[in-house]
C-alpha cells in the first residue's frame, strides 16, 4: 500500500530537472523487438530503441530484458517527437560498465559469458556489454590449440584486466577451471581412508622421497624415511620412475597424501621371508587400485 511518504517522493521526482547527458534509472513497463519503455517516475516515459540497448552483436531484446527490470540509461533527447524521453543504454553502459567490471575484478567474482568468435590467439566474449578477450592460454585449465569449438559455448570466467582508457578487458577461464579441478581432487582425497593399501606408479624421484601416481589425478609422497626399513641415502637406491609399487596411506592432512612402503614391510616381516617382503613391496600380487576404491563412493 502506497504511503503519503511514497507519494511525496514520487511528486518530488516528477518535478526534478532532467538534462541531456544525465544517466537515469527506470523500470521496464513494456518490451518489444523495436524498443523498451521505462517508467521514470516522471511526467514523461523513457524510450530506448533496440539499437541503443547493447553493444553485444548477439543481444536479443525480448530474451534479455523483461517487464519489471530496472535499467540505467543516458538521456539523448528530451522529446522524441511523441512526448517521450529518448534514452541510450549503450551510452550509459560505456560509463557504468567499467565500474562494474572493476568491481568484478576486485571481488574476484566468477561470471558466465558466451563465446562470440574465435580470433588469433584467443576468443571474444561480451561482459556488461563490453568486448572482452580471452587468450587461448586462459580459456581452459591447459592451453587450447583450437579455439573454434568454443564458439557459441558458455564458459565461467574471472576478470583479470580492466583498462577503460585503452578499452581493454581481459577475461580468464583458466583460474576457474583450475579451482574446480582442485576442489574435485580434494574431494577425492577426502574419500581416502588412512591405512588403506593401494597400487601406484612412481612418477618422480626427489632427494627427499618419491611421488607415486595413484590414478584419478591423485599422487602422494613416500618420504625417504618411509621407503624401506633400511637407511638409504637416495630413493634411487631402491626405486625407479615408472615402477609399480604398493603403498599404505598414512594420512591426508591439508589435502596432501602421505604414503608409506616401509609400513608394509614392517607388517609382513614377521610372517614372510625377507625376499618375499621385497617382492611384495615392489611388485607381487595386486592390491586395491584407487579407481576401485573411489568407485565405491558417489561423487556429485
Amino acid at each position: 500500500m502506497e504511503t503519503m511518504k511514497d507519494y511525496e517522493k514520487e511528486l518530488e521526482a516528477s518535478f526534478r530537472k532532467i538534462n541531456e547527458g544525465d544517466i537515469i534509472k527506470g523500470t521496464v513497463i513494456d518490451v518489444n523487438e523495436e524498443e523498451v519503455t521505462l517508467d521514470l517516475k516522471y511526467y514523461a516515459q523513457g524510450i530506448i530503441k533496440a539499437e541503443n540497448l547493447s553493444n553485444d552483436p548477439d543481444f536479443h531484446v525480448t530474451e534479455q530484458i523483461a517487464v519489471g527490470d530496472e535499467l540505467e540509461a543516458t538521456v539523448i533527447r528530451m522529446d522524441d517527437g511523441a512526448g517521450n524521453i529518448e534514452l541510450s543504454r549503450k551510452e550509459a553502459n560505456d560509463v557504468l560498465a567499467w565500474d562494474k567490471l572493476q568491481e568484478l575484478l576486485e571481488q574476484e567474482k566468477t561470471v558466465k559469458v558466451k563465446i562470440k568468435e574465435s580470433v588469433p590467439s584467443g576468443v571474444v566474449a561480451y561482459l556488461e556489454g563490453i568486448r572482452g578477450f580471452i587468450p587461448a592460454s586462459q580459456l581452459a585449465a591447459g592451453y587450447v590449440e583450437d579455439t573454434e569449438p568454443y564458439v557459441g559455448k558458455e564458459v565461467e570466467v574471472r576478470v583479470i584486466t580492466v583498462d577503460p582508457e585503452r578499452e581493454k578487458l581481459v577475461l580468464s577461464g583458466k583460474v576457474v577451471a583450475r579451482e574446480k579441478e582442485a576442489d574435485e581432487r580434494n574431494h577425492r582425497i577426502s574419500m581416502l581412508v588412512p591405512g588403506s593399501v593401494l597400487e601406484g606408479t612412481v612418477e618422480s624421484l626427489k632427494p627427499y622421497g618419491a611421488f607415486v601416481d595413484l590414478g584419478n589425478g591423485i599422487s602422494g609422497l613416500v618420504h625417504i624415511s618411509q621407503i624401506c626399513q633400511r637407511r638409504i641415502a637416495s630413493p634411487h637406491e631402491v626405486l625407479k620412475e615408472g615402477q609399480k609399487v604398493k603403498v599404505k596411506i598414512l594420512n591426508t592432512n591439508d589435502n596432501k597424501v602421505s604414503l608409506s612402503m616401509r609400513a608394509l614391510e614392517e607388517e609382513m616381516v614377521d610372517t614372510q621371508p625377507a625376499e618375499e617382503v621385497e617382492q611384495y613391496v615392489s611388485g607381487g600380487e595386486a592390491t586395491t587400485s584407487l579407481g576401485a576404491l573411489l568407485s565405491k563412493f558417489k561423487f556429485d
